[in-house]
C-alpha cells in the first residue's frame, strides 16, 4: 500500500492541525483552573519561572515529588513569558500549554502514520481512501472525552500519554519501514520517562514483547529496534535529572518518588483510590464513546483468529500490522493498570491512541450491503449501528436534560441547574450531538471512512460551541468564589498575617493567592493543628510565630465546616463570603484557649504524622 504523495499528506496534516487547535487550543485559558491538582501543576511551574529554580519543582514552601520535571519546565517557560497579566489573566494557558501541544501532537502523529503507512481493511477489500482513515483516527483520539478532559487540563497525564504514544508510534514505523532510524523511539521514550517515570518503559516493553510474540517475530524486533542501545539513549535523556534530584534532596526524594508515588502505587492502595479488577473495563468503554462497539470490534479483528500453538495468530506482513501493533499497545496498559493496586480513571489514557487506531481501522469495514459498502459481515454492521444508536441516544437525553438537570446535587454549584435550565447551551449540545446522529445514519451506506467522518464533524463544532462554554459556568460557579477568596486575602490581609483554609482544601487559593496557605480539614483536631502550625511549622515563605507577635490569622473555611462547633465558637469576625466560602479573621489568643478545652477533652494534633502528598 503505497503512502499519499507529499503535497496531499501536508494538506491533510493542516487539517488535522486545524482540528486539534479547535478541540485543544480555543480558549483555552479562558476558565481558572481545577481543583485540586492542577493548581499544584500550575504553581510549582510558576515558581520555577519566577525563582529560577529549575531543579525540583516547589509549591505552598514545600518541595513536590510525585512527577519528574517536565511539564514543569513546559509550563514555566510560558510562565517565564512577559506580559502575563494581559494575555494569561488566569495563568491556565501556560499551565494547560503542555497538555494541549501533546493531545495536538498526538492527532498529527496518528494522521501521519496512517497517511505514510495506509492500513489494509479487516474485511471485504475496498477502495483505500487513506486521507480520510487518518483524519478519522486522528479525531477518534482527539473526540474521545478522557483525551478532551486531560488534554485541556493543567497535569502531566495528557503530556506522558502523548510522548508513549509518539515513542510507540516510532517503534512500529521503524519495524515497518526498514528505511526509518531505528533510534527514534529511545529519546521520545526518555522525555516519557521525564514527564511520569519509568512507566513509560515498562508500558513500551510490554507492548512490544505482545506484539512480537502475535507477530511470531521477537527476533525481528529486536534487531530492527535494537533496545539495549535504545535503552542507553533513554537514560542519556532521562538520567541526569534523576541523579541530580536524587544529589540535591537525598532520601526523602528517594522515598517519595520511587517509594511512594511509583512502587507503592502499583503495590498498594493510595488515597483511597480503591477500585475492583475490572475498573478499566468501563473506563475502555466510556473513554472511546460514542463509537465504542467499533473500538471492540476492531480489537478483536486486529487480534486475528487464536489458535493452539505457540504462536497464536498468523503473522502479518509488517507494513500491514499496525492494528495488531494498536491491539497490543491497549492491552499492555491494560493489563499493567489493571494489575496495579491504585486505579484512576486517567491511566487509561495511554491507551486512547491506540483505540483510535482501531476504530478508524474497524470503520473501513462498518457495514453490510448497499452501495460501496463492500460486503462487510454481520459484526460490522453490528458495530456500526451500535455506534449510530449510542450517538441518538446521547442527544436524546441532552434534549431531555430539563428533566434531570435539578438531580445535580452539588454544594459548591447550586445554582447549575437554574442556570442551564434556561440557558441556549444544553439545546445546543443536544443539536450537535442529534445532527452527528442524523448525518451518521444518512451515511451508514457511504463507502467507508465516510461515515465515521460524517458523524465525527459535528462533534468537532460541539466542543468550542457548547463544550467549552458549559465548563466556562462550572468553572464561574466552583472556581469563581475561590478566586473571589484569593483577591479578598490581598485586600484584607496585614502584614505577616498568615493564611489557612479549612474544611474543602483548594490548592488554587495558594495559586491565586500567592501566599502560603496552612491547609486544614474537617476534624475536630483542625484547630489544635491550625495552632500549633501557627507556632511550629517552618517553610519557605511562612515563619513560625506567636499570638503576641501576630495576633490574627485569616481563615477560608466553607460554610459547612463554618458550622461544626469547634469553629463556630471561636468568634471569628467574618470579611468577606463568596459562594459556600468565609473569609473570617481568626483572634489566636482565643484559638489558643479553645484548644486547651480540645486538649482536655483528649483530642490531640496529628499534623505532623507523616503525609506523603502534603502541600
Amino acid at each position: 500500500m503505497t503512502a499519499l504523495p507529499n503535497p496531499q499528506r501536508r494538506r491533510l496534516l493542516l487539517i488535522t492541525l486545524l482540528l486539534g487547535l479547535a478541540l485543544y487550543a480555543w480558549q483555552l485559558g479562558s476558565t481558572g483552573l481545577v481543583d485540586e491538582t492542577p493548581p499544584l501543576f500550575a504553581a510549582s511551574a510558576r515558581a520555577m519561572a519566577e525563582t529560577g529554580d529549575w531543579l525540583i519543582p516547589r509549591v505552598n514552601g514545600l518541595p513536590r515529588y510525585d512527577k519528574p520535571p517536565l511539564v514543569y519546565w513546559l509550563m514555566g517557560l510560558i510562565y517565564a513569558l512577559p506580559g502575563q497579566e494581559q494575555w494569561n489573566p488566569l495563568g491556565t494557558w501556560a499551565a494547560r500549554f503542555p497538555s494541549a501541544l501533546a493531545a495536538i501532537g498526538v492527532m498529527l502523529a496518528l494522521a501521519d502514520t496512517l497517511l505514510r503507512w495506509p492500513q489494509p481493511p479487516f474485511a471485504a477489500p475496498l477502495p483505500l481512501r487513506p486521507g480520510l482513515t487518518a483524519l478519522s483516527a486522528a479525531l477518534a483520539f482527539g473526540l474521545s472525552p478522557l483525551a478532551l478532559a486531560w488534554g485541556r487540563t493543567a497535569v502531566s497525564d495528557s503530556l506522558f500519554s502523548g510522548l508513549v504514544a509518539l515513542a510507540l508510534l516510532l517503534c512500529w514505523q521503524a519495524y515497518a519501514d526498514p528505511a526509518r532510524r531505528w533510534w527514534l523511539p529511545w529519546p521520545v521514550l526518555g522525555l516519557a520517562v521525564l514527564a511520569k517515570g519509568p512507566v513509560a518503559v515498562v508500558l513500551l516493553a510490554i507492548t512490544l514483547l505482545l506484539f512480537g510474540w502475535l507477530q511470531a517475530d521477537v527476533g525481528g524486533l529486536w534487531r530492527r529496534l535494537r533496545p539495549l542501545r535504545g535503552l542507553v539513549l533513554t537514560a542519556l535523556v532521562a538520567l541526569p535529572w534523576y541523579l541530580l534530584a536524587l544529589h540535591s534532596e537525598g532520601r526523602p526524594f528517594w522515598d517519595s518518588f520511587f517509594g511512594y508515588h511509583n512502587l507503592q502505587r502499583f503495590t498498594e492502595v493510595v488515597n483511597r483510590h480503591l477500585q475492583p479488577w475490572w475498573f478499566f473495563l468501563p473506563v475502555m468503554v466510556v473513554a472511546s464513546l460514542p463509537v465504542t462497539p467499533l473500538l471492540l470490534l476492531g480489537l478483536a479483528r486486529a487480534i486475528g483468529p487464536l489458535r493452539l500453538s505457540w504462536c497464536p495468530t498468523r503473522p502479518q506482513p509488517p507494513a500491514a500490522s499496525l492494528a495488531r501493533f494498536a491491539a497490543c499497545w491497549l492491552l499492555a496498559v491494560l493489563l499493567f493498570f489493571t494489575a496495579a493496586a491504585t486505579k484512576l480513571p486517567s491511566y487509561w489514557l495511554p491507551a486512547t491512541p491506540a483505540a483510535a487506531l482501531l476504530i478508524a481501522l474497524a470503520a473501513q469495514t462498518a457495514w453490510a450491503g448497499g452501495s460501496g459498502g463492500g460486503g462487510g459481515r454481520p459484526w460490522e454492521r453490528w458495530a456500526w449501528g451500535l455506534s449510530l444508536l449510542l450517538v441518538t441516544g446521547l442527544g436524546v437525553a441532552f434534549l431531555l436534560a430539563p428533566l434531570w438537570l435539578p438531580l445535580i446535587n452539588d454544594p459548591e454549584l447550586p445554582t447549575l441547574a437554574a442556570e442551564l435550565d434556561g440557558s441556549p447551551l444544553v439545546p445546543l449540545v443536544a443539536t450537535c450531538w442529534l445532527l452527528a446522529a442524523l448525518l451518521g445514519w444518512l451515511c451508514r451506506r457511504r463507502r467507508p471512512p465516510l461515515r465515521l467522518l460524517a458523524l465525527q464533524l459535528p462533534l468537532v463544532l460541539f466542543v468550542p460551541t457548547a463544550l467549552i462554554p458549559l465548563w466556562s459556568v462550572g468553572d464561574r460557579l466552583r472556581g469563581g468564589p475561590v478566586r473571589q477568596m484569593a483577591a479578598a486575602l490581598h485586600r484584607e490581609g496585614r502584614p505577616g498575617e498568615s493564611v489557612a483554609m479549612v474544611g474543602v482544601l483548594k490548592p488554587s487559593l495558594h495559586y491565586y493567592g500567592r501566599r502560603v496557605v496552612i491547609y486544614e480539614g474537617i476534624g475536630v483536631e483542625g484547630p489544635i493543628n491550625l495552632a500549633e502550625r501557627l507556632r511550629l511549622e517552618r517553610r519557605v515563605g511562612q515563619q513560625p510565630s506567636t499570638p503576641d507577635a501576630q495576633p490574627t490569622v485569616l481563615v477560608v473555611i466553607d460554610q459547612t465546616t463554618a458550622r461544626a462547633p469547634f469553629w463556630r465558637h471561636l468568634g471569628a469576625t467574618e470579611i468577606d463570603r463568596a459562594g459556600v466560602y468565609r473569609l473570617w479573621r481568626l483572634d489566636r489568643r482565643r484559638l489558643e484557649a479553645s484548644v486547651a478545652q480540645l486538649r482536655r477533652n483528649g483530642f490531640a494534633s496529628d499534623w505532623q504524622a507523616p503525609r506523603p502528598e502534603r502541600y
